[in-house]
């Protein structure tokens, strides 16, 4: 597949660096326009634009960089393309590419991107590399909300998804290894959270059945807002299934940020 650059004036247009992640919502755009955006910025590309965007390692040669650090991400290792009014990834690199969960995007596969907020993650030996990508929905239904497109409120003013101090300290604790990015990440045991909650608050007592409390509260408050965080919803063995939805489901809604990390110090 070859890098298209043909385009209409106005149709394609750079996002700096600055302009933040796509998370919080997008500035007025045409319905369908794709967003895409990796750790020094990014793309704004209408869809009738006729133009593809190439990311990967090697920034002369993509429009948009990611894993810049990482040999073992590919020079150019994906395209997303407009085919048939709508928007396509394709992975030609050798990592497999992640989307929310645990869908894995295989080297020459291709996978059709949602009318939505999409973090994908190139999936590297040693850690994740962020691809943000985002396409702008269509005008709302009648008598309806197009959620997409609604002003962006702060998490913590919405209910069921308003975190305490300590619901977020905890909650950070468990799901460190997603928020560094860690390839396969699992949240860390009971007793790990207990012992770096004492650590960072020396003068409460904190242990594994306190944890594992704070956090059954958020899930059991959440389980109504999204699925998979009910016992009965998933099929044995259980395992980490619970807390790795619970911390999927945060980190997607953004609910959990990296800049959590900061609470745990060094």
């Amino acid at each position: 597949m070859t890098m298209m650059t043909r385009k209409a004036p106005g149709k394609v247009g750079i996002l700096p660096k600055e302009s933040g992640g796509l998370a919080a919502g997008l500035p007025p755009a045409q319905p369908g326009t794709l967003f895409v955006m990796g750790p020094d910025g990014g793309m704004r590309v209408s869809p009738d634009a006729g133009f593809d965007v190439v990311f990967g390692r090697c920034e002369p040669d993509v429009h948009v960089c990611v894993g810049g650090d990482d040999t073992r991400v590919s020079r150019r290792h994906g395209v997303i393309t407009r085919e048939h009014s709508r928007w396509v990834l394709h992975n030609v690199g050798k990592l497999a590419i992640r989307f929310p969960g645990s869908r894995l995007v295989l080297g020459g596969h291709r996978a059709e991107l949602p009318v939505a907020y999409s973090p994908l993650f190139i999936v590297g030996p040693a850690k994740e590399h962020l691809l943000e990508v985002r396409i702008a929905a269509g005008p709302p239904p009648p008598g309806g909300v197009d959620l997409h497109e609604v002003e962006t409120h702060d998490p913590d003013d919405v209910n069921p998804w308003r975190l305490s101090d300590t619901e977020r300290l905890v909650l950070t604790c468990l799901a460190q290894r997603y928020l560094r990015q860690e390839p396969w990440p699992q949240p860390l045991t009971w007793a790990q959270v207990a012992d770096e909650m004492g650590r960072l608050r020396p003068g409460e007592t904190w242990n594994d059945k306190r944890a594992a409390r704070v956090v059954t509260a958020v899930r059991m408050r959440l389980s109504t807002a999204m699925d998979g965080l009910r016992e009965e919803e998933i099929p044995p063995p259980l395992g980490n299934a619970l807390n790795h939805n619970l911390i999927t489901g945060l980190l997607v809604n953004t609910r959990l940020r990296t800049s959590d990390l900061t609470l745990l110090g060094g």
